[in-house]
C-alpha cells in the first residue's frame, strides 16, 4: 500500500489536542505507521498569533493522492478548521508532504496539490519532526536526504526556532 507523509499543525488552543484527534482520525484513511514527536514553532508569515504545535506522521492508504487530499480537507473541516486567512491561525493543517517516492501535480478547481510539497525544505517545523522519522529519506526532486536538508535550512538560519514538546 502506498506511504503518505503527513505534516500536521495547530495553533489553537488545545493545539496539542486537536493534532492528537487529528492523528486518531487519520486512521479512517488508512494505517498510521508512525508520528514524530511534537514540535512547538513560531508562526511563519503572519506573526501577531500563538505558536503552532507540529508533526509529521507516516500513512499507510489506499487513496491515491488527489483522492487523500480531498479526504484530508475534509477532514480538517471535521475537526473544526474554518477558513481565515493566508498564514492564519488554525484548529487543524494537515497537509501532503511526500507520497511514497512520486512527483506529482494536480490543480482541479477546488485544490492545488504538488508532491512533494514545494517549501517543505524551507521549513524548520517540517524538517525537525521529519528527520526524527525519515532522516535518510532521499527527497525525490531535490534528491537529498531529509538529515541534509535539515542541516542546510540550520546553517541559512544560524539558529532553530523550533523544540520537541
Amino acid at each position: 500500500m502506498p506511504q503518505a507523509v503527513l505534516g500536521l499543525g495547530s495553533n489553537i488552543a488545545p493545539a496539542k489536542e486537536h493534532l492528537d484527534k487529528a492523528v486518531e482520525a487519520l486512521s479512517n484513511l488508512g494505517t498510521v505507521k508512525e508520528v514524530s514527536p511534537y514540535i512547538l514553532s513560531k508562526p511563519e508569515g503572519f506573526a501577531n498569533q500563538p505558536d503552532f504545535v507540529n508533526a509529521v506522521v507516516i500513512l499507510s492508504t489506499p487513496y491515491p493522492p488527489a483522492a487523500l487530499l480531498r479526504k484530508l480537507k475534509a477532514l480538517e473541516k471535521q475537526l473544526g478548521r474554518t477558513p481565515t486567512f493566508k498564514n492564519g491561525p488554525r484548529v487543524i493543517d494537515l497537509d501532503i508532504l511526500f507520497y511514497d517516492q512520486i512527483e506529482f501535480f494536480d490543480d482541479d478547481d477546488e485544490y492545488m496539490l504538488i508532491i512533494p510539497h514545494p517549501r517543505l525544505q524551507e521549513r524548520e517545523f517540517v524538517l525537525k519532526p521529519l528527520s526524527y522519522l525519515l532522516s535518510d529519506y532521499i527527497h525525490p526532486k531535490l534528491h537529498k536526504p531529509v538529515v541534509q536538508l535539515y542541516r542546510e535550512l540550520m546553517k541559512r538560519k544560524g539558529k532553530p526556532d523550533c523544540r520537541i514538546l
